[in-house]
């Protein structure tokens, strides 16, 4: 089994480029903290990729994002009690599939890792993406990736929780219920009463 688990607690958010899972990912980090979990936050590795990225991107450029998306959450779930993942290995895959098609030894790596995932949130398609430097302004690419998410997680059986498209201001708490975590921190009783 490839997967190594120390943290209590592992999330992704996954989606195409340009739907917000970064902003997700320190909304929910902050929220953890306040219930006084210890948080990281695996960031998205392809911005690191000395290879091409997007539509230009390369077999080797998505084995590199692969592994290295792997290595950054067991370095992460090793000192942190919660960690949360900007993508996982199946979005991640999915750049893979979309220029060089399924490669037999890829399914297995990422159908065995992506049971290391406490929970997996798709994040859906509101707008456009911007630029950023980084990211692919296609529409069409962006469409293309989504889907292609979609199948694999199909394709692998991944338990998978869709965010709601018109309530993006509940999402947060839609991920803590998911998880079964409060949405609020405790109350703490500061001068001793109790309600009757």
């Amino acid at each position: 089994m490839l997967c190594y688990r120390a943290a209590i607690m592992k999330i992704a958010f996954i989606g195409t480029h340009g739907v917000g899972k970064t902003t997700l990912c320190f909304d929910l980090a902050a929220r953890l903290k306040r219930l006084d979990l210890n948080v990281d936050i695996v960031r998205e590795v392809a911005r690191n990729c000395p290879l091409p990225i997007n539509q230009e991107t390369t077999l080797d450029a998505q084995a590199w994002i692969l592994h290295s998306q792997i290595a950054h959450e067991i370095a992460a779930s090793a000192r942190y009690g919660a960690v949360i993942c900007d993508r996982s290995v199946l979005d991640n895959y999915a750049y893979m599939v979309h220029q060089v098609g399924r490669r037999k030894e890829y399914d297995a790596l990422v159908e065995s890792w992506v049971t290391s995932y406490d929970g997996l949130f798709k994040v859906p398609i509101i707008h456009p993406p911007t630029f950023d430097g980084t990211r692919d302004l296609s529409t069409t690419f962006q469409g293309e990736i989504d889907a292609l998410i979609d199948e694999l997680v199909e394709v692998f059986s991944a338990r998978c929780h869709e965010l709601d498209p018109h309530h993006r201001e509940a999402w947060i708490d839609e991920v803590l219920i998911a998880m079964g975590l409060p949405t609020a921190p405790p109350q703490i009783d500061l001068f001793g009463l109790e309600e009757e």
